[in-house]
């Protein structure tokens, strides 16, 4: 078995059927198998893919595990030589699968391996991720990335030839089963986002390296399987917390932590300045500033 395609599912069936229709429709001369971990979802996924798609392997949770710890269930049975790990809400390009798996056949100290990801017009998406570090938390990301284009490279640069990354997005991303057998499996104390982050930064540390193939495509309809609302976003901030405290001392924790306070307040005051100049009358901005209010609330109550 060359790959074994993984898929996490929370109620997102309609999306789910997109992703396993790309896999049938480009994973072309492949030897694969699908494996679909549902967490528990209420829109009646299961049923469908015992329906509709008898060929997937299907572990239907009995509660919602996050992303981490389902991924796991899939890599436990897994019998590919590679997982190919993909987001309900991604669609492969012809060829896709086929272009990372032959950079990983040729490449065999490349533990993760991602593509580019696309919006639904073909625009980039940003694919790939650099480490939060206290210099990426103090400046804007996108002013590191025109200052030092080799050291954190980014949509905004039309890259031909694959290169190695510090991490990749994880909503489709191939990883070597020998390094997983190495470096353990994904953290399950993430339950959603910075696990891709942490599994990469594991692997550097074991001497593997991570890489993006930028011809291999796949479109991503962004966030539509995880949302953008105050408990996504408290979410992120708790998992980017786990990571700083696994990695780093306390003081540099300390300092990452105070940064990361002191931005989110800023960005609040300039988005409550918004409310009052706009008289109220932009739904964003208040829907923007609810969520902040509720994120400042979670760092006070020291729930991080």
């Amino acid at each position: 078995m060359e790959i074994s395609f993984i898929i996490v599912n929370w109620n997102t069936k309609d999306l789910l059927r997109g992703c396993l229709d790309s896999i049938a429709k480009t994973a072309g001369s492949l030897l694969h198998e699908i494996i679909v971990v549902d967490n528990a979802s209420s829109d009646g996924s299961a049923d469908m893919l015992t329906r509709e798609y008898p060929s997937v392997r299907l572990i239907a949770n009995s509660e919602n595990r996050g992303f981490g710890a389902a991924n796991n269930q899939g890599f436990a049975v897994m019998k590919g030589k590679y997982a190919l790990l993909i987001n309900t809400d991604a669609v492969l390009t012809e060829g896709a699968a086929g272009k990372l798996w032959s950079f990983a056949e040729a490449n065999p100290r490349a533990a993760i391996v991602c593509g580019q990801l696309l919006n639904a017009d073909g625009s980039k998406q940003n694919s790939v991720a650099a480490f939060p570090t206290l210099l990426t938390l103090c400046l804007n990301t996108s002013l590191l990335e025109y200052l030092f284009p080799g050291r954190y490279p980014s949509k905004r640069y039309d890259h031909r030839e694959p290169l190695e990354v510090e991490s990749a997005i994880g909503a489709c991303m191939m990883v070597r089963g020998q390094a997983l057998k190495e470096v353990s499996f994904f953290d399950e104390r993430y339950f959603f986002f910075f696990e891709e982050t942490d599994l990469a930064f594991a692997m550097k540390r074991a001497g593997w390296s991570v890489c993006q193939v930028p011809d291999a495509l796949i479109y991503h309809f962004q966030g539509k399987s995880i949302g953008h609302n105050a408990k996504s976003r408290i979410e992120f901030y708790r998992s980017r917390y786990q990571f700083l405290r696994k990695w780093h001392g306390s003081a540099y924790y300390r300092a990452a932590a105070a940064v990361i306070f002191l931005r989110l307040l800023a960005d609040a005051l300039l988005n409550a300045a918004g409310v009052v100049f706009t008289l109220g009358l932009s739904k964003n901005l208040r829907r923007k500033l609810a969520v902040y209010t509720q994120l400042i609330r979670w760092h006070f109550e020291g729930k991080r």
